[in-house]
């Protein structure tokens, strides 16, 4: 006799409890036994006859009396009230794309404007604000549009011996302007006017720029160049300003290794040589005929060559708005622009020997550098301050009623009729 409920003797269903079937077929699936417990009543159950402790009783699991939450057969991990889901596992909710792309793109913005605010406070600190033309006296009345003194200068300053032997550009003492530009912005098309170097000009009465003592005219007349190396770019402004009658709203100045590094930055400039090439051992050109990448060092020297020109200094003006253009293209392109790697040495390159005038913001200097790329790119007009001949001194001679029209067009800010014979 068997005192627990549904024992078995030794028949085949008792032995198949550990040790298989007796059948040559496999057995079916079972349900597993649940355990029924007693009610939960509280109180503790009477003992059986005979003696024996009460025993749980099983069930096959399809019964819901006195079902506590263990008679499901289910593991950890299963799936939930609705059942699980593809695979075994319970669905998730789709992802929320659309939020998700809403806060990749606040983040994109929020890093694209920290990294321009900070940008630009960088490369604002790193201009050099060294010229006053509150010290220019007897100026003209300003005129509609801005108009830019964009200087070229031989400037020395902070190169070794070796790297003035390797840019040919010699050891004399001071400075002196290699190129100088006009610059007009306005409504009606910008204009650009190279100012040969070698222009005849009056020089004015002036205050000293450094001394503040009061030089009277004495009807000197010299080089344009002569101006700024006798008292820098303040009387360089107030010697434009009294021979053309244009007013001068802002400055800009860059020396020589300035405009290499540049260049450099950028992995050098395409630009066409004219046939027969160019030769100078005093700049250092020395180029064969087509088109050319020039570093650093070689667009230096192609920009000062005049020896190659037949000695003129028209022809480098012309030459010099040329390679202008070639750089301002290439410069200002995404791959320079978006890229971190070529915009900061670019700027840093060009920041760092940039001498400007004290109101001169990052903002003017922008629109500067965009306008000029325009005209030399085509939208506008570039051209060279008219010229009648020689003067007695052999220095150039501005023709007088062409420069009258030119400056009273600029002055109102009307488009540019006035043209240049050379």
């Amino acid at each position: 006799m068997n005192d627990w409920p549904q024992g078995r003797s030794g028949d085949n269903g008792g032995e198949r409890h550990g040790r298989g079937s007796a059948s040559t077929q496999p057995e079916g699936a079972r349900v597993m036994r649940q355990v029924r417990r007693g009610p939960g009543t509280g109180s503790r159950p009477s003992a059986p006859p005979h003696g024996v402790p009460p025993q749980p009783t099983y069930t096959d699991g399809h019964g819901d009396d006195g079902y506590d939450g263990y008679n499901t057969g289910q593991v950890y991990g299963g799936g939930g009230p609705q059942g699980p889901g593809p695979g075994g596992r319970a669905d998730r909710p789709a992802p929320d794309w659309r939020r998700r792309i809403k806060w990749i793109s606040i983040t994109v913005v929020t890093v694209l404007v920290v990294v321009s605010i900070g940008t630009y406070f960088w490369a604002d600190s790193k201009l050099n604000r060294d010229v006053d033309l509150s010290k220019v006296i007897d100026r003209p009345d300003a005129g509609e549009g801005t108009n830019y003194l964009i200087v070229g200068s031989d400037s020395r300053e902070g190169m070794s011996d070796e790297e003035k032997k390797k840019l040919h550009t010699g050891s004399a003492d001071g400075k002196r302007t290699d190129s100088m530009m006009i610059l007009h912005v306005g409504g009606n098309g910008n204009t650009m006017i190279s100012l040969p170097r070698d222009s005849n000009v009056t020089i004015p009465s002036f205050v000293g720029s450094e001394s503040g003592k009061n030089f009277p005219a004495t009807g000197r007349q010299v080089k344009l160049n002569a101006a700024y190396a006798e008292d820098g770019p303040e009387l360089l402004v107030r010697t434009v300003e009294a021979n053309t009658g244009l007013r001068i709203d802002h400055y800009a100045e860059i020396g020589f290794a300035g405009f290499a590094n540049i260049v450099d930055s950028v992995g050098g400039v395409e630009i066409e040589i004219p046939e027969g090439g160019m030769k100078d051992t005093k700049s250092g050109a020395d180029f064969e005929a087509g088109k050319q990448t020039l570093n650093g060092e070689q667009s230096l020297a192609f920009v000062r060559t005049r020896y190659a020109l037949r000695g003129s200094d028209l022809d480098r003006t012309k030459n010099q708005q040329k390679f202008l253009s070639a750089l301002a293209n290439q410069t200002a392109t995404p791959s320079t622009v978006l890229n971190p790697f070529k915009l900061y040495p670019t700027l840093s390159s060009g920041l760092d020997t940039l001498t400007v005038d004290k109101d001169m913001s990052l903002w003017d200097l922008g629109s500067m550098f965009w306008a000029m790329k325009g005209v030399t790119g085509g939208d506008g007009k570039s051209m060279n301050m008219p010229i009648s001949g020689n003067a007695p001194n052999g220095n150039l001679q501005w023709d007088t009623a062409k420069v009258k029209t030119l400056v009273e067009q600029l002055k109102n800010d009307e488009k540019v009729t006035v043209t240049s014979d050379r």
